[in-house]
């Protein structure tokens, strides 16, 4: 019988944790990598829920580019070759427009970018 107390305390012990293991939140955003190189963006739109945390790399492939994102405080840019990180946490619901924030050629003009963020 003197087995028994610390077998059923150790079976309680590891059901705990395992259940507080299981419903822990976790705290990393979400990540989505867009790749900037002329004269586009991949992908060129995103779909976030709005409060969600995203992380967003900003690769730029073939010249330094720059993402601008005016109404969700935006504005980040990648050397050649490099990337950044840029944290978005959008709290209203709508269709946002970005571009490209930094001159990279004659078709700088065409990199667009969209974010819609949904309930």
């Amino acid at each position: 019988m003197k087995w028994l107390t610390p077998i059923v305390t150790l079976c309680f012990s590891l059901t705990f944790l395992t259940l507080a293991n299981s419903t822990a939140k976790t705290d990393s955003p979400r990540v989505i990598e867009i790749t900037a190189s002329k004269f586009a963006f991949e992908p060129n739109e995103i779909t976030v829920k709005r409060g969600e945390e995203v992380m967003l790399i900003l690769h730029s492939k073939d010249a330094d580019h720059g993402l601008a994102i005016e109404d969700l405080g935006v504005r980040a840019e990648a050397k050649k070759g490099a990337a950044t990180n840029i944290k978005l946490n959008p709290l209203t619901d709508g269709t946002f427009g970005g571009k490209c924030a930094h001159f990279c050629g004659a078709g700088h003009g065409s990199m667009v970018f969209t974010v819609h963020v949904v309930d």
